[in-house]
């Protein structure tokens, strides 16, 4: 089975005086890069997603630092980056076309946030058949709102990783999936 870790929308909007500041960025990120630094010393395929708004957009307006891929998993040369517009990585992107010309079959994924991006990219990616792995505390959210009834942050994150381990994907830690 060949592997990939794919990183999705850990950019500068979603850390500290960003415009879409998340819960606990910081150590996901960190997370993410522990990972990173495993996919590259073991020479495996890195793939980074970059979500782009539209000009005029509240957050990843072009041109901004909010855009950016944050400092902790800044692509090296040659590392495969992604732009998209939709939650989804695979909606109107090449990912789909890049995975298959390596023969990726196995994702693992990490990203920003738990409750979008990370939840419509990985339901996406079984549907097109890869046997994906998300790494619990490599991905972040933020408290949501419905109905005038708040939600916590923890408790999007946990419901999420709940719904994608009952058909979508093994859920891991960083830990655990490293000492494996």
């Amino acid at each position: 089975m060949s592997k990939a870790l794919i990183i999705i929308d850990v950019q500068n909007d979603y850390f500290e005086n960003g415009a879409m500041e998340l819960v606990n960025p910081i150590p996901a990120s960190e997370n993410t890069k522990k990972l990173l630094e495993h996919f590259r010393k073991e020479e495996l395929t890195v793939v980074h997603v970059q979500h782009l708004s539209p000009e005029g957009a509240p957050y990843f307006a072009p041109g901004t630092r909010g855009v950016e891929i944050h400092d902790n998993v800044k692509p090296l040369q040659g590392e495969k980056v992604i732009t998209k517009h939709y939650p989804n990585s695979f909606r109107d992107t090449d990912l789909l076309a890049y995975l298959k010309e390596n023969n990726i079959t196995e994702l693992v994924i990490t990203g920003m946030m738990t409750h979008m991006c990370v939840d419509a990219g990985t339901r996406a990616a079984f549907d097109f058949g890869f046997d994906c792995t998300v790494i619990s505390d490599a991905c972040a959210t933020r408290d949501l709102e419905i109905n005038g009834q708040h939600v916590k942050a923890a408790d999007v994150h946990h419901a999420f990783l709940a719904a994608l381990t009952f058909f979508y994907a093994k859920i891991q830690d960083t830990e655990e999936y490293l000492s494996a």
